[in-house]
């Protein structure tokens, strides 16, 4: 089975797509599925999305285990025999490994189905951009096999290899891209004053942004604002510029510490812009919600892992990235676990990072083992 599950993850490994154009590896999920045999496939949820499900002969709970088929824009500058054959795209999130694992159960439900309830098996698109979890959702389809329980895996890099990460509560953290685009005039750069030059309100703005956590939250609210672009005008030394851009990605451990974050740099946003007499418009992109985990669901976990004498570590303090798993815990009763990627792996989205394919066969017996302990 692993020798099976190794060529498939090193085959989507050599083929990554970016977030909503994963069409190529949708097939090929699809194609793997079919040899074992679901009782029903759906396709094309929330764009390139689909679903195997495995029924039990008895009624029971229908458990959802989740995992991504997206790359990232990132290239690839490790040799490997399997290297992405696409350019400036690989994928250096693991989420080729996590399709190779949930393929690993559909092979273990294959040959011995739920003996009751349901699994569904979900490979969601786009997951990196925020957008997949909702897109599937709000999918009609999807309404069709609505789950009473959800789980997702990640492999983390610095912790042990194998050992399993929970968090009974908050996971992951929410984010959302904030962007801001500043329109003036532009002039003779000898005669700046003949336009509308927002030089000084990008300036003000960065600094602005970046102190909002600072100065708007509290100690025990935890909330960060990270500048991650800025443009100003052309490469021109003739010309006072017309246009400009700030983007920033904020971050926060609840939905409120969000709203305030967006509130007070939305704020900021239109005030300058009024003082140098600009235009402005003010965009949330990519937004994640918090991931919180469900105590039940985290318990279900942790006794599977004890069940598999695998290592559990609780953690101290929720992760700053996003995952937007968080739209089914907000939803469904269920949790986000991590798998230890190895102390000294290199981290998430790096471009030397490659998936351990060790983790292959643990990620397959312990979601067989929480499928099991729910429906026998």
């Amino acid at each position: 089975m692993i020798d099976e599950l190794v060529k498939l993850r090193r085959l989507l490994h050599s083929q990554p797509e970016l977030s909503g154009k994963e069409e190529r590896t949708a097939h090929q999920i699809l194609t793997f599925l079919e040899e074992y045999s679901p009782d029903r496939l759906v396709t094309e949820i929330g764009g390139f999305g689909l679903a195997a499900i495995y029924n039990g002969k008895a009624p029971g709970p229908r458990i959802l285990i989740r995992c991504e088929l997206d790359a990232l824009p990132i290239p690839e500058t490790i040799k490997l025999p399997y290297e992405s054959g696409s350019p400036g795209i690989a994928h250096k999130c693991g989420h080729d490994g996590h399709m190779a694992i949930i393929a690993g159960v559909a092979m273990q439900l294959y040959k011995h189905p739920p003996a009751k309830g349901s699994t569904v098996l979900l490979f969601q698109p786009s997951e990196e951009t925020g957008e997949g979890a909702e897109l599937v959702l709000g999918d009609q389809k999807f309404k069709e096999i609505e789950p009473d329980y959800v789980f997702a895996l990640h492999n983390l890099p610095g912790f042990k290899m194998g050992r399993v990460i929970l968090s009974d509560g908050l996971f992951a953290s929410a984010s959302s891209g904030l962007a801001v685009y500043l329109q003036g005039d532009t002039s003779h750069a000898a005669e700046p004053n003949s336009g509308r030059s927002p030089a000084l309100a990008v300036a003000q703005l960065i600094q602005a942004i970046s102190c909002v956590p600072q100065f708007y939250t509290a100690l025990h609210e935890t909330a960060q604002a990270t500048i991650i672009h800025a443009e100003l005008g052309e490469i021109a030394f003739g010309t006072s510029p017309g246009r400009a851009s700030v983007m920033a990605t904020l971050r926060s451990h609840s939905e409120k510490t969000m709203d305030l974050l967006v509130e007070k740099s939305t704020e900021f946003a239109k005030r300058i812009a009024a003082t140098y007499d600009l235009e402005v418009e003010v965009d949330l992109m990519q937004p994640f919600p918090p991931t919180v985990n469900d105590s039940e669901a985290t318990e279900i976990i942790r006794q599977s892992a004890h069940g598999l004498d695998m290592e559990t570590e609780v953690l101290a303090v929720p992760f700053g990235w996003s995952e937007d798993f968080g739209h089914f815990t907000s939803r469904y009763k269920g949790a986000l676990f991590g798998l230890g990627a190895g102390e000294s792996q290199p981290a998430l989205h790096h471009p030397e990072y490659d998936f351990p394919e060790d983790l292959i066969e643990p990620g397959v017996k312990l979601f067989i083992k929480v499928i099991r302990s729910l429906t026998g």
